[in-house]
């Protein structure tokens, strides 16, 4: 295959990505898998009905993908994500509180800030989202991240909701897996 060939199939590649921006920040803990996990409430800041909990349903199954089992779901009787009462800062709060006495170790949350598809012609999905590890045991942030992603006008926003939540949770600085026996 010669450059010229080559060097188009690797922008065509590229091209095929969409566009996403991503940054991760850690405290330097190394998060243990098998201590129990919560998954809190992600805050809906956009005009998009529910947006916090579909962003809460696929970073569960991305936790889940990357090993966490022991994995929890804040009662839903805590949720404020509705269509007409927007969730709140002290919804996470009542959320952190109720992970503590169920003796969970770290706690799952973020906010949704982009949930739409975007106007136009092509109508293309963007997502954007801030996550955070919370050490329930002293209420640090021990592991935050933000990205945005945009993707091409026949893409799901599901879909691009999930690539951007795979390459976030892809820096979290878990423990080794253990080896089989």
């Amino acid at each position: 295959m010669n450059i010229n060939r080559r060097s188009l199939l690797v922008l065509a590649a590229l091209a095929m990505a969409g566009c996403s921006t991503l940054s991760s920040v850690s405290s330097g803990t190394v998060l243990a898998r098998d201590q129990k996990w919560v998954l809190l409430p992600m805050v809906n800041h956009t005009d998009t009905p529910q947006a916090g909990l579909a962003a809460e349903s696929i970073a569960e199954h991305v936790l889940r993908l990357r090993g966490i089992d022991n994995l929890v779901r804040y009662p839903a009787t805590l949720s404020r994500d509705s269509l007409f009462e927007p969730a709140e800062r002290r919804v996470v709060e009542e959320a952190q509180k109720w992970a503590r006495e169920q003796g969970a170790r770290y706690g799952l949350t973020g906010v949704v800030e982009e949930w739409r598809y975007k106007v136009g012609i092509d109508g293309e999905p963007a997502v954007g989202l801030t996550l955070q590890v919370i050490d329930l045991a002293d209420g640090r942030v021990v592991w935050s991240a933000s990205g945005a992603r945009s993707g091409w006008s026949r893409e799901p926003l599901s879909g691009v909701a999930n690539q951007l939540l795979n390459e976030m949770m892809a820096k979290l600085p878990l423990q080794a897996a253990a080896a089989a026996p």
